[in-house]
């Protein structure tokens, strides 16, 4: 019992230090850690293709700007599969500038679609998600005939 009520103070002033070295830790972080200026903003963050055909132009491009203060730098886009493709301006962008973020979807691939695209920079906001959508139609097979035969057998070849 009596080590106990030894312990007791020794263990409590311990945690308080902790505590407070913590806190201080928080309340002085450098300045390198804290949050960006630079703010990325979209004109839209989700496109709506419609109903295309197969084989279409996937490609669009995400209209952006920077409405911070300080150049903003995107470090990285990844598709959410393979069939999405970014392209994104590796230069920073000036406070005040714009640019294009250009998403290409692979529409040999037949049927609905909802894909992202993950953006990563060094804006405020951290990263953003722009979204793709829209349904790919098979393309229409060509009309074939059957060839005509002659009398002889031999096909000849049928003409519209």
């Amino acid at each position: 019992m009596k080590i106990s009520s030894f312990l007791t103070p020794i263990l409590l002033g311990m945690c308080l230090a902790f505590g407070e070295a913590t806190a201080q830790d928080k309340n002085t972080a450098p300045a390198s850690t804290q949050t960006s200026i630079a703010d990325i903003k979209f004109e839209k963050e989700l496109h709506d293709y419609g109903t295309i055909d197969q084989g279409a132009n996937g490609v669009y491009e995400f209209k952006f700007s920077n409405n911070g203060k300080e150049p903003l730098i995107i470090s990285g886009a990844r598709g959410s599969c393979g069939c999405t493709v970014p392209s994104y301006p590796k230069e920073p962008i000036p406070p005040g500038g714009q640019g294009l973020l250009k998403v290409s979807y692979d529409t040999k691939r037949v049927g609905t679609f909802n894909k992202t695209v993950t953006v990563t920079s060094n804006a405020n906001s951290g990263t953003k998600t722009l979204t793709i959508k829209g349904v790919v139609n098979a393309k229409a097979e060509e009309e074939t005939f059957p060839a005509k035969k002659v009398s002889s057998g031999m096909p000849l070849e049928y003409t519209k």
